[in-house]
């Protein structure tokens, strides 16, 4: 049995969580021209970034998102030529990172989570992360997202970007056992993703994950 990648799946049947409060399931917000949540704001981070060893490459923003080296999150996509977009693509790709940081580090108040996370999104990563928690695992092998595109709102400070995630090759691993829970390749390691991204209102380049919607088992994505 394999522990699945966001969102959790019924690859642990009895203990699975679809994020129906945060938009898992079918999303057809890709019929209608405005982005889903694109009004709403960010909020300040609630913790600042304490020091540790991780090299500068794993410290956007002045926050520490590096993982173990047998969690590898990649990202095999083009960044796009706007700026605000080509951000927004970046911290959506930390806010990734943040959530296995919590799993890693068995918390929701890691300063990376607060970071790159605000309103619907700090609630979705939060509760990711205590599932894990919950279950006793953590993650292990290569979580591949690819096919990304950007949409800007004309607001200008928000924006979706969606992209396809590929699980087949990464796995829960219980922390008490080191047992590696694996299953069969299926349309159950695919997923599509909308993250509403929101420009943190300072001045900076900082973007922060508003809301989530995830579609399940898409067939798009194989």
């Amino acid at each position: 049995m394999k522990r699945r990648s966001l969102p959790v799946t019924a690859a642990l049947a009895t203990a699975a969580l679809l994020l129906t409060a945060c938009g898992s399931g079918d999303d057809k917000s890709g019929d209608n021209d405005k982005i889903a949540g694109a009004g709403q704001g960010a909020e300040t981070p609630k913790e600042s970034a304490s020091p540790s060893g991780a090299p500068a490459g794993d410290k956007p923003d002045g926050v520490d998102v590096s993982l173990p080296k047998d969690m590898n999150l990649v990202f095999d996509w083009d960044k796009p030529k706007d700026k605000n977009e080509a951000a927004a693509m970046d911290d959506a790709a930390n806010f990734l990172r943040a959530i296995y940081r919590g799993v890693d580090k068995r918390t929701t108040k890691d300063a990376a989570v607060t970071a790159y996370a605000t309103g619907d999104g700090l609630h979705y990563a939060q509760v990711q992360i205590n599932e894990w928690i919950k279950g006793g695992w953590t993650a292990t092998g290569t979580l591949r997202h690819y096919d990304a595109t950007t949409r800007s709102a004309t607001n200008g400070t928000s924006v979706e970007v969606a992209f396809c995630a590929d699980a087949g090759k990464f796995y829960g691993k219980e922390i008490k056992t080191e047992k590696i829970l694996k299953t069969k390749p299926s349309i159950e390691d695919f997923d599509y993703f909308k993250i509403i991204m929101v420009k943190f209102p300072t001045g900076t380049d900082l973007w922060q994950a508003s809301k989530v919607f995830v579609e399940t088992k898409a067939a798009k994505c194989q």
